[in-house]
């Protein structure tokens, strides 16, 4: 999902004289530090759940997860806010209401991983971790489906995958929960 995004949505990144500069123009300080916290979020935390990787590596392991919450408590509200600056240049106030929804489900299951694992709960601390970058994944989500669908200029349908994504984040984070879960239990029974 990464790259795909990279190379269809975010090749503005790359090219000084894409059209997109000139839309970002009035918020490119404010895109630029969210960009920044949401790649170092969405970028790290795949390597967290590498169960190898966290036992050997734990200090390691601690320092990415305080990068992935700092980086969650700059990027979600920046980008509600970023969104609420797109209403002015015709963006709908639905997209603002979903940006907003975002950030607050990303800070809270973020701070909900932060409290369990502050509190030596590690099951719940996987767990909420899980739900958080299940809903970091949106961002990716939503682009990857508008382009693969070729509905990157269909009116409307932006507005029904961004709130389609952000309803179904954790239930389907909990599916994957549920599996894994399912998995180790019969590995379990197995040996």
């Amino acid at each position: 999902m990464m790259a795909y995004v990279l190379q269809h949505n975010e090749r503005f990144l790359v090219d000084a004289s894409d059209s997109n500069w000139e839309h970002i123009k009035s918020f490119k300080w404010w895109l630029l530090f969210h960009g920044l916290a949401g790649a170092c979020a969405l970028f790290l935390v795949p390597l967290q759940f590498s169960d190898r990787l966290r036992q050997r590596f734990t200090k390691m392991h601690r320092v990415v997860g305080r990068i992935y919450i700092t980086s969650v408590f700059i990027l979600a509200p920046l980008g509600a806010y970023i969104q609420y600056l797109e209403e002015r240049i015709g963006e709908s106030r639905s997209f603002t209401i979903a940006a907003l929804l975002d950030a607050i489900l990303l800070t809270s299951t973020a701070a909900i991983a932060l409290f369990f694992i502050r509190n030596r709960k590690i099951q719940q601390h996987r767990q909420w971790m899980t739900r958080s970058y299940a809903v970091a994944l949106v961002f990716f989500e939503v682009r990857v489906i508008s382009g693969i669908f070729g509905l990157d200029d269909t009116p409307g349908a932006g507005e029904t995958i961004v709130w389609s994504c952000i309803v179904l984040a954790i239930p389907l984070a909990d599916i994957v929960l549920q599996l894994q879960d399912s998995w180790r239990a019969r590995a379990a029974t197995a040996r």
